[in-house]
């Protein structure tokens, strides 16, 4: 059996001073003290016991009781609570507070315990017990943590009537106590309550109990609030309201309500507070009728005042759209976007709609607004437009046009506006003199760029003032001060291609077609490629339909001049002209050349097209033979798969005129583009050709090239594979650990199947090397692939028949048992 350790001994020979001073003063604090500062590295249980000792002999000292319990509560750490040792501690607690009774820490402490060991019975009579025991100035230390506890736990009854016993005992009035923490600047709310809920809850706590908050000027409170919190105003003056409301005080909330509504500068507080003023003149309103319709004989006074109240709530619902207006323009009074909303707002009511242009156009400032400016001016001239005031109107254009915009283009929309008004009333003159006004250079010369220049000195530069000129000098002015008007754009250098072509087509109008044409120079002069194309398009065709052929050199300059620096989208077009001007009043070889010529400027993608065109052209005028070597030319420059057609087309050609050898040779040369795989119908197309002119050699010639291409395309794909395979078969390591899947079953039939087809080129070569030495004097082409008649697999299959066709004459069905051996080898 194990010895048994001996038990540790709790004193030593070093205690021995400590006990000798202990013995002759059993009653001093200050030697108990020091003895436990020696003893703090003992055993819990010596330490224990020396405090149990101590108090012993000085049970009436909260020094002692005060270290004693913390040691005992700091010994609990990480310990369950359904640990004996709580018990222990909750013992010496009681002990403490037969002594310690009016002690408020020894109570929170003890208290503080029960509360982590979830005793809620034993905690909530140990605290009624502390209430008890302390005086009441002492209670406001307790009820923090009481309050705490009884939150903590859901428990409502006993919460409840906690609150109420907290609530007769607090000394001070709630709203003066709030009152008073909200005017305190550095007050910070242990429950993280900003200042604004607490102005909210003293607001709503005031509004809710007049009659019982008599020492404090509620008006002067909540308007303090509404001072300082100028961005969430609607429960406030929401809660102002509500005082005088629950005062009797009813034309007085509802002057609140109006005063709120006409102030507030959010959507969200004009919401609230005017919901709540339509809920309360409903109310008010409700509760009229019903105490009407109570009495027996409703007085006269009685109906009077009930059609007065329900027109007041019908004004104040048909007023809500103005109103949250009102409050938009006072979060941007330069909205000008809601200044017309406004105006609409108005509509059936003149003197409010000119007062409300009046306030827009003197509230608005040009560099702050929203939306464009110059629009209020012309509506608000627009409307005495309506009501027949054209002097108002004229007024208002003059005062509009004197405005600083920060656009040039917003002066000059007015400056139109205002022309537009007089040619609506006919009257031109006045319109023509009103352009001559807005377009007169400055004293001195200005950029049009210069932001530090006005407006108004900029804006003889405008376009858009030039555009609307010239449209007038057009229609009401004569031809010199029109062809003024233009010759000032061209000088000003504003003008735009649309300009120089409306230029034009007036001169041209007007039987001036070789100032016409000037006019189209200098706007060649003017602009450059992509934006000249119009005005030469324009140029170049009234050209030569003015003159035709008259003036061919002149028209061959211009073209050429046109076409030295022509991007090649715009190409095709005026080759297109070009060559129309040479077919009907020049050579054709000269339209020929320009053809010719279009194939090569025009864009890839319009070659083909163009092609078309040409070698429609060259059959109409030269014959049909001679499209061959536009053919030729068209199938070197094309993409693959339009040069197929080409080839194609190029081969039928060929065919109807009976060269059936350049036609053959046609359709080999286009074989080599065309994969067997995608290109189905071009092989077709060859088969029934040979089929209808070729013999046996030709089709066996056309199956070989067939088998050549193939391979060709299959070799190219083999060689990728292979390369594919050989950088993964260079990995170092085991392939089956470096590269799983790379040695499967299907990855080394693929692999073979590829090095079988790039081995059957070189053994139909050695095959049809030997059939050209058997064949007795024929003359093969060395640079020619000859591939066998017979593989070795139709070698085995159908010898004797090949032999029976080369003894007989050829009959007229060989080409369709020809044409089924091929289909069993594609098979």
């Amino acid at each position: 059996m194990p010895v048994a350790e001996p038990a540790p001994l709790l004193f030593g020979d070093d205690d021995l001073p400590y006990e000798e001073e202990i013995l002759r003063n059993p009653y001093s604090v200050k030697h108990w003290l020091r003895y436990i500062e020696h003893k703090k590295e003992a055993p819990r249980e010596a330490v224990n016991m020396l405090y149990e000792r101590a108090l012993r002999e000085l049970p009436g000292s909260y020094k002692l009781w005060h270290s004693y319990l913390r040691l005992r509560r700091r010994q609990l750490k990480n310990r369950c609570i359904t640990d004996p040792a709580f018990d222990d501690v909750n013992s010496a607690f009681e002990r403490a507070l037969v002594f310690m009774h009016k002690m408020p820490r020894i109570w929170l402490d003890y208290c503080q315990l029960l509360i982590d060991q979830q005793k809620i019975t034993r905690t909530r009579r140990v605290f009624d017990r502390a209430l008890r025991a302390l005086p009441i100035t002492q209670h406001h230390r307790l009820w923090p943590l009481y309050i705490e506890f009884v939150k903590r736990h859901d428990i409502p009854e006993t919460a409840v009537r906690v609150f109420r016993r907290y609530l007769k005992l607090c000394p001070e009035k709630a709203a003066v106590r709030l009152a008073g923490i909200v005017n305190e600047e550095h007050f910070v709310s242990q429950q993280g309550k900003s200042n604004h809920q607490l102005w909210n809850e003293l607001c709503e706590l005031i509004s809710k109990n007049p009659h019982k908050v008599t020492s404090l000027d509620v008006n002067a409170i909540i308007r303090g609030g509404l001072r300082r919190y100028t961005d969430q105003l609607g429960q406030l003056w929401s809660s102002l309201a509500d005082y005088y409301i629950r005062s009797a005080l009813f034309d007085r909330a509802r002057d609140i309500y109006e005063e709120a509504i006409q102030t507030v500068t959010t959507v969200r507080d004009f919401t609230q507070v005017f919901d709540a003023y339509a809920q309360f003149e409903e109310l008010s309103l409700n509760k009229r009728m019903e105490q009407v319709a109570a009495k027996a004989t409703p007085s006269e006074e009685d109906d009077i005042e009930l059609e007065l109240r329900l027109a007041r709530f019908e004004e104040l619902i048909q007023r809500r759209p103005l109103l949250l207006n009102s409050v938009l323009l006072r979060q941007n009074p330069h909205n000008v976007l809601e200044w017309h909303k406004r105006v609409e707002l108005f509509a059936g009511k003149p003197r409010e709609i000119i007062n409300t242009y009046t306030e827009a156009v003197q509230t608005v400032d040009p560099k702050l607004a929203t939306g464009k400016l110059h629009t209020l001016w012309v509506a608000f001239a627009k409307f005495y437009e309506e009501n027949d005031q054209l002097d108002d109107a004229r007024v208002v254009f003059e005062k509009g046009c004197q405005v600083g915009y920060t656009r040039v283009d917003d002066l000059a929309a007015v400056w139109c506006e205002w022309a537009e008004m007089e040619i609506r009333h006919e009257e031109f003159e006045r319109a023509l003199q009103l352009m001559q006004r807005a377009v007169a250079p400055p004293p001195h010369k200005v950029a049009y760029h210069d932001q530090s220049e006005p407006v108004q000195m900029r804006v003889h530069k405008s376009l858009k003032l030039w555009s609307m000129y010239a449209d007038l000098e057009e229609s009401f002015g004569t031809f010199k001060t029109c062809k003024a008007v233009y010759d000032r754009i061209i000088e000003l250098k504003i003008a735009t291609p649309r300009i120089i072509i409306n230029y034009g087509l007036f001169l041209e109008e007007s039987n001036y077609f070789e100032e016409a044409f000037k006019a189209y120079e200098k706007g060649i002069g003017l602009f450059k490629w992509p934006y000249v194309y119009d005005i030469w398009n324009t140029y170049l065709t009234k050209f030569v339909g003015r003159y035709g052929g008259t003036k061919l050199e002149r028209a061959r300059d211009l073209f050429e001049q046109c076409l030295e620096h022509c991007p090649e989208q715009f190409a095709k077009a005026l080759y297109m002209l070009y060559a129309k001007l040479e077919e009907e009043h020049g050579l054709a070889r000269h339209a020929m050349a320009v053809y010719d010529r279009a194939t090569a400027a025009v864009p890839q993608n319009e070659k083909k097209e163009m092609f078309d065109i040409y070698t429609r052209k060259a059959a109409e005028i030269y014959g049909v033979t001679r499209t061959r070597e536009i053919y030729e030319k068209a199938i070197e420059q094309l993409r693959d798969d339009e040069a197929r057609d080409m080839c194609m087309r190029f081969a039928e050609l060929e065919r109807r005129l009976g060269e059936i050898d350049r036609a053959r040779a046609i359709y080999a040369h286009c074989s080599q583009m065309c994969d067997p795989r995608t290109t189905a119908q071009f092989w077709s197309t060859w088969r029934e050709f040979e089929v209808a002119h070729g013999n046996e050699d030709t089709m066996r010639e056309m199956l070989r090239i067939k088998r050549s291409v193939q391979a060709t395309y299959n070799t190219q794909v083999n060689m990728m594979s292979a390369a594919m395979l050989a950088s993964a078969s260079s990995m170092s390591g085991t392939i089956s650990d470096l590269a799983p899947g790379l040695n499967d079953g299907m990855r080394m039939l693929e692999a073979r199947a590829a090095q079988k087809t790039a081995d059957r080129p070189a053994a139909a070569a050695a095959a049809a090397a030997g059939a050209a030495v058997a064949e007795g004097g024929r003359v093969a082409n060395p640079a020619e692939i000859q591939l066998d008649d017979d593989d070795d697999e139709e070698e085995g299959e159908g010898a004797e028949e090949e032999e029976e066709v080369a003894q007989q004459a050829v009959p007229a069905q060989v080409f369709g048992s020809l044409a089924r051996k091929q289909e069993e080898q594609e098979d």
